[in-house]
């Protein structure tokens, strides 16, 4: 990933050095079990320890001739270790050292996907319980329907990355296996419990079954979870961008001193970070198909996997963790319009209170099919009227119409175009979400 979207605790995960210093536990954990089961001298392990070094540049240039980069970790190692590296990797092969490093790796980019997610909620959270009584529009298909509250708005996304945060728990655990089973899985070379050793100093857990490697359907589940976070950070996104056109005004991300929104006209303040967060989205989900895709190998081993890990490994929670990062500064920055707000839920002369009318007719005795025939041909009136650049009122279009003044008195039709009664379960509603989160 690029360093302009990269955070540098996670990319140190992906970082060469800290792929060969797993590499290099791995090894020497194994040793360790190796030697209490007699297999090795104690003293080799011990040595090991001791006086196991390694140079990525060293690594890289053997590499050149060996064309296989654990061999050329071997090779680095014993350089620096002496005659006592001829223990190591005994009865192993390079899928046990490569499959378990990068449970281990995806383990501690998960932690921090979390911590992220943490950051997200405590955001959302304290911008809910600011804006629980703030009643808004609420729309579907982009249209006016009836009013929520703003809060809400915001405690739906809340309950959404509640979920993922779940969801990552969950599929980091499941990734989060060791296979030290030797050639083709079967422990032939390898006594089971050096794997049970090595998985308890990595803190990992025994993989069920391993062939050579450990099964993809794992990692597939994984980076599944991460596409599912980062359509919830786009989510998100367009919510933010659909609130701060001109149109609408409601909410802004933040604009800081100094920032310029268009080389050619001063005037825009452009939502960049939530379009930021909509192409990251996107970058995250690309490496949903190719985790799937790596599930299907031959036999018991090949390595049509392996480059397409090496690039979205890294690439996609490095992408994610950046987006968690942006994402939880646009929330703390957010400006929200409260007037604008009012402004645009009064907008259309209350026709957002259709509903209530409705059902007070039917409740007054009106078929549903009459009720809903007078509500909405007054409806369409004001709103012919309000295209036609006119003020129109829909209480007092319905208070003229006689077939509707024979059911509601002006009374009974006021206490429908009362805005609190769409926000009155606002802090229930909240609360469950807390409950559930």
């Amino acid at each position: 990933m690029i360093p302009r979207y990269s955070r540098p605790e996670m990319s140190a995960i992906w970082h060469a050095e800290n792929r060969f210093r797993i590499w290099f536990e791995i090894e020497a954990h194994a040793c360790d079990a190796l030697a209490e089961l007699g297999v090795i001298p104690k003293s080799a392990a011990r040595n090991l320890w001791k006086k196991g070094k390694w140079n990525v540049e060293r690594i890289d240039e053997i590499e050149k001739t060996t064309r296989h980069d654990v061999l050329a970790f071997l090779t680095n190692l014993a350089e620096h270790v002496g005659p006592d590296a001829r223990f190591v990797h005994q009865g192993m092969t390079s899928s046990d050292v490569l499959d378990t490093a990068f449970a281990v790796q995806l383990k501690q980019a998960a932690d921090l996907l979390i911590k992220g997610l943490d950051g997200v909620l405590a955001a959302l959270k304290k911008r809910v319980e600011e804006n629980l009584d703030v009643v808004t529009i609420g729309r579907s298909h982009g249209i006016h329907a009836e009013p929520t509250s703003f809060g809400l708005k915001l405690a739906t996304h809340y309950a959404a990355f509640a979920r993922d945060r779940k969801r990552l728990i969950a599929a980091r655990d499941d990734v989060a296996t060791c296979a030290i089973s030797g050639p083709v899985g079967t422990f032939a070379t390898v006594d089971p419990r050096v794997e049970a050793h090595v998985a308890k100093k990595l803190g990992l857990t025994v993989e069920t079954i391993s062939t050579q490697i450990i099964p993809r359907d794992r990692h597939a589940m994984f980076f599944a979870t991460l596409g599912v976070v980062a359509s919830s950070v786009e989510n998100f996104a367009i919510e933010m961008r659909h609130l701060q056109r001109s149109e609408v005004r409601e909410a802004e991300e933040p604009f800081a001193k100094g920032q310029k929104g268009s080389s050619a006209m001063p005037h825009k303040r452009n939502p960049v970070l939530a379009e930021n967060l909509t192409g990251l989205a996107r970058i995250v989900r690309a490496s949903v198909t190719p985790a799937l895709e790596n599930v299907a190998l031959w036999h018991e081993r090949d390595i049509s996997h392996s480059a397409v890990e090496r690039v979205f490994g890294p690439d996609a929670t490095i992408a994610l963790d950046f987006a968690l990062s942006r994402l939880t500064g646009l929330i703390d920055g957010m400006v929200i319009y409260r007037e604008r707000i009012a402004e645009n839920l009064n907008s259309l002369g209350g026709l957002h209170f259709s509903q209530r009318v409705l059902l007070a007719l039917t409740q007054a005795g009106v078929s549903r099919e009459d009720a809903y025939r007078l509500v909405q041909s007054n409806a369409m009136e004001v709103w012919h009227e309000l295209q036609k650049g006119r003020a129109a009122s829909f209480k007092e279009k319905l208070k003229a119409d006689k077939a509707i003044a024979k059911r509601l008195s002006p009374q009974a039709l006021n206490a429908c175009f009362d805005e609190k009664f769409y926000v009155r379960h606002a802090r229930k509603i909240w609360q469950r979400a807390l409950k559930a989160s």
